[in-house]
């Protein structure tokens, strides 16, 4: 999948402070939803975990929490959602980002999107 990434902290002002980066799909296990994102946000926890805080698997990091998008698979102990459903949430800082094309996220932290928001 195609993700926005860096791998170490510093300034928006560096060459490699945003990289385009190709990670591997996520699967969903346990509680966790796998989402294909189609929106985010960028807000002032972006700018501070990139400025402090290095990967926290392998060699990248990937920013954003708040994300909208829709259900592609669950994980086997999930129970408030399936494929297709739409969502929106403000993710874990403790796992990658939704700066992403897929993006796993805890089933108790994600709320359906409004019928009423495109």
């Amino acid at each position: 999948m195609r993700a926005i990434g860096y791998q170490q902290p510093g300034t928006i002002d560096r060459t490699e402070a945003l990289v385009d980066i190709e990670l591997p799909d996520p699967n969903a296990t346990g509680r966790d939803l796998l989402v294909e994102v189609k929106a985010v946000s960028v807000n002032p926890v972006d700018t501070k975990v990139r400025v402090g805080s290095g990967s926290i698997h392998g060699d990248w990091r990937v920013l954003g929490w708040d994300a909208a998008g829709v259900v592609r698979a669950v994980g086997p102990e999930v129970r408030g959602f399936e494929p297709g459903d739409e969502v929106f949430y403000a993710g874990s800082i403790g796992r990658d980002g939704t700066n992403a094309e897929l993006h796993l996220v805890d089933e108790r932290i994600v709320g359906r999107k409004p019928a009423s928001l495109d």
